[in-house]
């Protein structure tokens, strides 16, 4: 089976088969079939693509309320770190962090539940983040959280004074100052 559960419910780690030969690689990157062997068996709605360079840190965001998004992450270039908090009020692990190194090479992805926010930082020279949400974009429900929060003690494995960060990410309440996402 291509998933492997994490430390924190519901988040799924996803290792697809990888077919190899001299004219180089074939693999899905997602099948409906193979995902409704897992307890999640999400639709996804919309595809979205990002390229940044290194040392670009996007996050932590999520969507609440009945916009709140689950989403497919991987990476079609280069390598990241993808960060996950867990924001579900009601989760045995509310207010933990998950982290994964992403790449195009190993070609994991992780299955990031509604409920969580979420952010990576790019770690090669350039990366392209590719990721499938359930749920459409909608500003009006959007939300995060600062991704040097003290409370959280996130591990980026990068010098955060070097970071490219938006000014809207910076912008972003602490973890304790945000509303839990239902």
């Amino acid at each position: 089976m291509p998933f492997q559960h994490t430390s924190i419910p519901d988040l799924i780690i996803f290792e697809p088969q990888v077919f190899t030969d001299s004219r180089g690689y074939f693999f899905e990157s997602y099948n409906r079939l193979t995902w409704a062997e897992t307890d999640k068996s999400p639709i996804f709605v919309q595809d979205n693509q990002a390229r940044s360079v290194r040392g670009v840190l996007r996050g932590l965001h999520y969507q609440s309320g009945e916009m709140a998004q689950a989403k497919l992450v991987r990476v079609i270039e280069g390598e990241v770190l993808d960060v996950v908090v867990d924001l579900r009020k009601n989760s045995p692990a509310y207010g933990q962090w998950y982290s994964i190194l992403l790449s195009a090479e190993n070609k994991k992805q992780l299955f990031v539940p509604r409920g969580f926010a979420h952010g990576y930082i790019v770690l090669s020279e350039t990366a392209e983040f590719f990721y499938k949400c359930d749920n459409y974009y909608s500003q009006k429900h959007e939300g995060g959280i600062r991704f040097d929060d003290h409370k959280l003690g996130i591990n980026w494995q990068f010098d955060l004074s070097k970071v490219l960060v938006s000014d809207k990410d910076l912008a972003l309440p602490n973890f304790g100052d945000h509303l839990p996402v239902e």
